[in-house]
């Protein structure tokens, strides 16, 4: 069965990376859900806009698919750019539209990952104080409504250059450390929740996208956090194993 990946969030999860700036795309073993239907992954990954291109997801993949030969990744592409949290609340399109679309892809794959990028829409007004609360219930909602309690969710950070966007006389400037902040709190405090950093990582001209070269180190990092929220489980469910096993000698003395 195919292992999916649910990808959701504004314009940096969609992808504005300059396909003239990166390599061809990886396909090998890898599929996009084009239409409820599993199609070859090509460019742009996930089409909201006709500025889309690379996206972290293609190296993710390419990365889950390395370390799991002969399994067939996909990618279920929900991103949609210049969009707020409020927009993604059970019930509002973008959240009713990525959970059609993720259990038509749970038809015929098993969903491994969702892979999160949104926050730069919410530095705006007082959504920074709500971010936490409303980010929390977002991830609770597709868990429950998708049954993901126990798939890694990972959130990326919002890029360091955002404090040049509009020569560093904008909300993003003013408040995407907030945004950072809060969903580091969120990924150590939540189960099976992990933080992506964006240092060091660089910007397209407009200092608010990431450049092709920068979304596919931060895909790289996406799976290393990936990676690590898996060793810890697995450490996790081996401990519980052997707790469960000593208390069976125990019990049985």
């Amino acid at each position: 069965m195919i292992h999916s990946i649910l990808l959701i969030g504004q314009s940096n999860a969609g992808g504005r990376g300059f396909p003239i700036e990166a390599p061809p795309i990886d396909n090998d073993n890898i599929s996009v859900l084009r239409n409820g239907r599993w199609r070859k992954a090509y460019r742009p990954v996930n089409p909201d806009r006709v500025t889309s291109g690379v996206c972290f997801a293609e190296s993710f993949a390419s990365l889950y698919r390395d370390a799991h030969p002969g399994v067939e990744v996909g990618i279920i592409p929900c991103a949609d750019g210049g969009t707020q949290l409020l927009q993604w609340q059970k019930g509002a399109l973008l959240y009713d539209n990525a959970v059609n679309c993720a259990r038509l892809a749970q038809r015929t794959s098993h969903i491994v990952a969702v892979l999160w990028h949104q926050g730069e829409s919410d530095c705006h007004e007082d959504r920074p104080a709500m971010h936490n609360q409303r980010l929390s219930e977002l991830i609770d909602n597709f868990r429950a409504d998708l049954g993901l309690e126990d798939v890694p969710f990972i959130v990326g950070g919002l890029g360091d250059f955002l404090k040049h966007f509009k020569g560093g006389d904008s909300a993003q400037a003013r408040n995407y450390q907030t945004i950072n902040r809060s969903m580091q709190s969120i990924a150590e405090n939540k189960h099976r929740c992990g933080f992506v950093s964006a240092e060091g990582l660089s910007a397209n001209a407009d200092n608010i996208h990431f450049s092709a070269a920068s979304l596919l180190e931060f895909g790289r990092r996406y799976y290393e956090v990936f990676e690590r929220l898996e060793d810890k489980s697995r450490t996790f469910s081996e401990k519980t194993t052997m707790d469960a096993a000593i208390r069976g000698e125990l019990e049985s003395l």
